[in-house]
């Protein structure tokens, strides 16, 4: 019985402190944009053949380079 008197007001503590971050990230826009970093892991902004691919789309007409043999 005892412990009662310290597992009660330590698990509403812990339930205060959970509604309190919930709260606070709704608030501060943690929430706004769900579908965002869903997408973003499909478009590999690092990826050479992209960025590559982007240079030669915005460079005037040239000749197209020969592959590198193995």
């Amino acid at each position: 019985m005892p412990a009662l008197y310290v597992m009660i007001p330590a698990a509403l503590l812990l339930v205060g402190v959970a509604i309190y971050i919930f709260f606070w990230a709704v608030d501060s826009g943690q929430y706004e944009d769900l579908d965002g970093p869903a997408h973003s892991v499909l478009f590999d902004d690092q990826d050479p053949n992209h960025l590559a691919a982007i240079d030669e789309a915005n460079s005037p007409e040239q000749p197209p380079k020969e592959p590198p043999h193995a």
